[in-house]
């Protein structure tokens, strides 16, 4: 038997942790670190409604980074089912852009949800994780 280092992918360790394999494995190992409160923007072009109205707080939402021709930094917010809900407003996503870039796993939790008509208001926390 070899003793010794071996090399580690983090690109490939975070997507293993985004999809929630070994996740119960790798938990105690995990540190989430509080980045930034800001808001899911663009909810207004969300054409399923009930996606923003069965929002809890505390949920966690996935985040990644989108290829989009109005917005080079944009980072689109999506529940743990991957359905899309918005963006991070375009005004705060230039450093959580980078840091994804740089093979960095960021993840949001809703802290409020408030619904007046058809308009959802979803304030989030966003979050670096640190494995």
């Amino acid at each position: 038997m070899e003793q010794g280092l071996s090399k580690i992918n983090f690109g490939e360790l975070s997507s293993v942790i985004g999809r929630g394999d070994m996740g119960c494995v790798l938990q105690p190992l995990i540190k989430e670190i509080h980045l930034f409160d800001s808001f899911v923007a663009g909810t207004m072009h969300i054409k399923d409604k009930t996606l923003l109205v069965d929002r809890k707080i505390g949920e966690t939402l996935l985040l990644e980074r989108e290829k989009n021709k109005f917005d080079e930094n944009a980072v689109v917010i999506l529940t743990e089912k991957r359905e899309k809900i918005g963006y991070i407003p375009e005004q705060d996503n230039v450093i959580f852009a980078r840091l994804m870039d740089a093979g960095k796993l960021l993840r949001a939790k809703i802290r409020s949800v408030e619904t007046k008509h058809d308009f959802s208001k979803i304030s989030i926390g966003i979050y670096l994780i640190d494995v």
